[in-house]
């Protein structure tokens, strides 16, 4: 092409700087194959509830209707389950869509969003497409939060802090009394979000009771899921509780109809299923507890995990042969470029390959 023709050329639309240098979500790699372990994306092992299958398919023949954009039938049964009103509960396409909505709501361009890191990688793309700033406070040497270097980052330009407890990838969760002192030090215009997503999976008192912590400190969101235990992650819910003026924001910042409703329905059959969800978890807990004993007899150094994985520190050399080891054995697990390693607790079939692999590369 001629400088005539270049300089003839029409503009064309370009994205926003923040979009063209944002960096892609990385999800967990799949695996297909009745030989491959896929254990990197912390999904349930279990097949879906048996009442969250019933409901999805009756509910499947209305399918040429829009869901109720307001969720009034799952807020509702979220209130009851939680013991809050359904004006304090906002839900939305799983907890990451909730936390846009939280940070579209609350962010304006330079607002600064607060999280540990290493966390949960879409942390900081959110809070970089809303045009705010990120700010990551590395992780304390036991791999959890340093809320102490936290509380001394807080500016007057904060708005939010992002504390994910127990936290991904690590598994480590913050103790009850050590959030409560947290948020006594944090002006109270800050939103102080407690990310539970794998609160299900942890021991009862590893974590803080955040219930307890919200009706204390009103500048406190939860955020959960039913990606996770309740093994919904195909059809996307998710839901915060926060005060009613906030929850009422985050329900305005929501795409319309942006949860289906087949996942509404599942996410109501789900709650009603909790006994049934529990044994499901107590096993997840029990193999958590089996690996990790294990892996400590062969050497590996290993925090104690509350979610349904484990987290293995490892530099890049490790981590290197340690994922081509994985590949090789037809694991799928997930790797943290210079950080480590993270493995979903899965079948006991699935764990005991992880655990004869390791064994193998222990040091």
């Amino acid at each position: 092409m001629t400088t005539e023709q270049l300089l003839a050329a029409p503009a064309l639309p370009t994205l926003r700087d923040a979009v063209a240098s944002l960096p892609s979500y990385v999800p967990g790699r799949r695996g297909t194959g009745a030989d491959i372990a896929a254990l990197a994306s912390n999904e349930s092992h279990y097949d879906p509830l048996p009442a969250a299958i019933a409901a999805v398919a009756d509910a499947a023949g209305a399918m040429n209707r829009y869901p109720d954009s307001a969720a009034v039938e799952l807020r509702e049964r979220l209130a009851r389950h939680l013991g809050v009103t359904p004006n304090e509960v906002a839900v939305g396409p799983g907890s990451v869509g909730v936390l846009q909505q939280i940070i579209t709501g609350l962010c304006d361009a330079g607002d600064e969003v607060m999280f540990a890191w290493r966390s949960f990688e879409a942390y900081p793309i959110l809070v970089e497409l809303a045009g705010a700033r990120p700010v990551r406070i590395p992780l304390d040497d036991a791999e959890g939060h340093d809320l102490d270097a936290m509380a001394a980052a807080v500016t007057d330009r904060t708005k939010v802090i992002l504390l994910c407890t127990p936290n991904n990838p690590t598994g480590v969760p913050i103790s009850h009394e050590r959030v409560e002192a947290f948020l006594r030090s944090v002006p109270s215009n800050v939103l102080v979000v407690i990310d539970e997503a794998y609160v299900e999976y942890a021991e009862a008192g590893s974590g803080p009771d955040s219930l307890a912590l919200y009706r204390r400190y009103p500048n406190v969101c939860i955020l959960r899921t039913f990606s996770k235990a309740y093994g919904l992650a195909g059809l996307r819910v998710g839901y915060a509780v926060a005060s009613p003026a906030i929850a009422e924001g985050l329900r305005r910042t929501a795409l319309p109809f942006a949860v289906s409703a087949l996942a509404q329905k599942a996410a109501v059959a789900s709650l009603d299923a909790g006994e049934e969800m529990e044994v499901r978890v107590a096993a997840v807990r029990q193999e958590r507890a089996r690996m990790a004993s294990q892996l400590d007899a062969q050497g590996w150094k290993l925090q104690p995990s509350q979610g349904n994985f484990l987290w293995i520190r490892a530099d890049e050399h490790l981590l290197a042969g340690l994922v081509e080891a994985f590949d090789a054995a037809g694991i799928v697990v997930r790797a943290y470029q210079g950080d480590g390693v993270r493995i979903t607790v899965a079948d006991p079939a699935s764990n005991d390959r992880v655990l004869r692999l390791l064994e193998a590369h222990a040091a």
